[in-house]
């Protein structure tokens, strides 16, 4: 990321855009799949660089870990609100979105997942719970909207049938796997209600 002659670095815009790359090529390659040099050969950066702004490669990860969470949460969420007020427009619409995400040619998966199964490390572990907690919350508020005697345990349903949809769609193929949990997802909430 080389700065043109005569301007000044901006270290938060540096940490941003290493942030962005990095996201990209440790999603396509996994956490493990790829070393430190190989990294920053590819997203443009020295390895000075990325200790400044991260520390280590494991700071790296869990400031990506942490900002995509927020976004993918974010998207979801604004999905489901877009959808108007009734909780079965809103559950369907958070199944559709997921269905495009399966569809994109880069998906390989739940980035929070693959990296708590390819990383048995602490904090990535807690940033992994801290999502699903963050998608439970969204689920569970539909589910009470929708007037599920359970609300709870219709949310963590509806989570299994998400993290199950998004694995099916990971390894056996993402044609139909946002369709399917959504009509089961509609079920569940039809019963529940």
């Amino acid at each position: 990321m080389p700065v043109a002659k005569g301007s000044t670095i901006d270290p938060a815009r540096t940490r941003a855009a290493i942030l962005e790359a990095a996201t990209a090529v440790l999603y396509e390659r996994g956490l493990d799949g790829i070393g430190v040099a190989e990294l920053c050969t590819r997203i443009g950066v020295s390895k000075e660089t990325l200790y400044r702004h991260f520390g280590t490669k494991e700071g790296l990860v869990e400031a990506m870990l942490r900002q995509r969470s927020e976004r993918v949460v974010q998207w979801l969420a604004a999905a489901a609100a877009a959808a108007g007020d009734d909780p079965r427009d809103q559950l369907a619409a958070v199944f559709d979105a997921l269905q495009q995400w399966y569809d994109d040619p880069v998906f390989r998966g739940c980035a929070m997942l693959n990296a708590a199964a390819q990383h048995h490390v602490e904090t990535v572990r807690a940033i992994t719970a801290r999502h699903l907690d963050r998608y439970l919350e969204l689920l569970t508020g539909i589910a009470e909207r929708a007037g599920a005697t359970d609300p709870q345990v219709l949310g963590r349903q509806l989570l299994m049938l998400v993290e199950g949809a998004t694995v099916v769609a990971a390894h056996h193929g993402g044609a139909g796997a946002g369709e399917h949990a959504r009509h089961a997802a509609l079920t569940l909430l039809s019963a529940a209600s």
